[in-house]
């Protein structure tokens, strides 16, 4: 798990998947769209390999996707198969042997066979399990301090590698083993891959581009590039796309567990998650959170972007009016200069700017998706304090984050929270704001439209639905 960014006060997931089969295409530059869309899953590294079904070439390196690949770049690139990662670390160091897809050559008889190329969204509970496996396998011993990247992601890499050309018999076997959350695209030189983990928490699509085939964390990454969203990868399915076509099987029966944070943060607004249209969900929740912390206020805000949504929805149903008070930079992106004090003090007003002329002398609702450490909203607050607001009421689009997680978002201790240990007012208080609203869990599942057993809410309630790491912190209870 990296360190929490100093100036960086907002969940992160861990990746964005990106996979495309288009014989007669050169999918390079469709790769690349297909991770600029996905580039709010992962900032800190990118990658894709591209096979021309001879052999496959992977190209990745740290930043984001624009700084990355350039046209000489992408041009090198030839083929018709590929698949691409953004990444946010959540397990591994920020370095660029972490940096996905993962690649090995498999395993042959005095001769080359391929290569397997893998790329993952998730984060696996039983890596100490998986390793011992295949140290039986094959005798390898992957240990978190000896790979070459040191995630998950590699692990996954060798144990399917292992069983040669015959992968379809490999994801037979490994993935059931699996435990915790992930959402997989991979290739030979001649096949293309898809596999959701049974509970469906991250999640994977399916469209249809021209003749042929697309897979992608989020629907967003099909709209850029054109194709036809046909269906979610089911939790529990494995897809294979060949010259064939399209074959679908299953390993596990499905046992639905979908992030709930994915509805309140991490998918972009303008993406579909189980037919629920992100953005929709988001105003409701809004709509919610009027319903259960009104105020007396002169206007409505969000912090942008993440937080405009729910505060339409908050206006809306409020009746109060809704304005712009924050300005944010489009072109942050993530800093690489080194965290001195002055950084430190300087990082909020490097992505946001207040407007003086329209928060001076009102008495605010402020807007945001979450407080993870507070970071954040306390500068904020004094931020519009100092541009003369009167009053600043915060309101939050979800509950009161007080347990960390394990299923691919990069808060993985309570120490690293604001909540667990405090109550509503000491947060108000501790952060600056006059009053301190979270939308209920209830509340929150009810705008999402879908039943409570069918979602993971563990970073909210301690109630893990999916095996965690043995030493991993319960709620009372479990």
């Amino acid at each position: 798990m990296a360190a929490p960014h100093v100036t960086d006060d907002v969940p992160h997931d861990e990746c964005g998947v990106f996979g495309i089969f288009a014989p007669g295409e050169e999918v390079s530059k469709l790769v690349y769209l297909g991770l600029f869309a996905l580039q709010h899953r992962g900032q800190e590294s990118t990658g894709m390999a591209v096979s021309n079904g001879y052999r496959t070439m992977v190209f990745k390196d740290m930043g984001l996707v624009s700084q990355v690949f350039n046209e000489s770049a992408l041009n090198s690139l030839t083929g018709y198969l590929a698949i691409g990662h953004d990444r946010y670390s959540t397990t591994g160091s920020s370095e660029w042997s972490n940096a996905q897809p993962t690649y090995r050559e498999l395993p042959g008889d005095g001769r080359r066979k391929g290569g397997l190329s893998l790329a993952h969204n998730g984060n696996l509970t039983n890596t100490n399990e998986l390793s011992a496996w295949l140290e039986e396998r094959t005798g390898e011993q992957l240990l978190k301090y000896e790979m070459d990247s040191t995630n998950d992601t590699q692990l996954v890499t060798a144990l399917l590698a292992s069983y040669g050309n015959d992968i379809d018999a490999g994801l037979a076997e490994v993935l059931p083993r699996l435990a915790g959350a992930f959402s997989l695209v991979l290739m030979t030189e001649k096949k293309l891959w898809a596999a959701r983990d049974r509970h469906g928490v991250r999640p994977l699509v399916l469209g249809k581009f021209g003749d042929g085939w697309v897979l992608a964390s989020e629907t967003c990454a099909l709209d850029i590039i054109g194709a036809q969203f046909v269906r979610e990868i089911a939790p529990g399915e494995i897809i294979r796309v060949d010259e064939d076509g399209i074959h679908s099987s299953t390993f596990a029966k499905p046992e639905p567990k979908g992030c709930i944070f994915e509805y309140v943060y991490l998918a972009r607004p303008d993406s579909v998650i189980a037919d629920r249209q992100v953005q929709m969900v988001r105003e409701r929740i809004g709509r919610q959170l009027a319903i259960e912390h009104p105020v007396d206020a002169d206007m409505v805000m969000a912090t942008p972007a993440s937080g405009v949504p729910g505060a339409i929805g908050y206006a809306k149903q409020s009746g109060i009016e809704y304005g712009t008070g924050l300005v944010k930079n489009a072109y942050i992106g993530r800093t690489f200069i080194q965290p001195t004090q002055t950084m430190r003090q300087l990082g909020i007003k490097m992505k946001l700017n207040p407007i003086p002329e329209a928060i001076k002398g009102k008495r605010l609702v402020i807007v945001d998706d979450s407080i993870v450490r507070g970071n954040t909203q306390r500068a904020i607050i004094k931020m519009l304090r100092q541009a003369g607001a009167k009053e600043v009421h915060v309101r939050i689009s979800s509950p009161p984050v007080t347990w960390p997680c394990y299923y691919g978002i990069d808060f993985s201790t309570r120490e690293e929270l604001i909540a667990p240990d405090k109550t509503t007012e000491q947060i108000a208080r501790e952060i600056g704001a006059d009053t301190l609203g979270y939308v209920s869990l209830d509340g929150m599942a009810e705008c999402v439209d879908l039943p409570k057993s069918q979602l993971c809410a563990a970073c909210f309630s301690g109630n893990y639905p999916i095996q965690i790491p043995s030493h991993a912190p319960r709620a009372c209870g479990d």
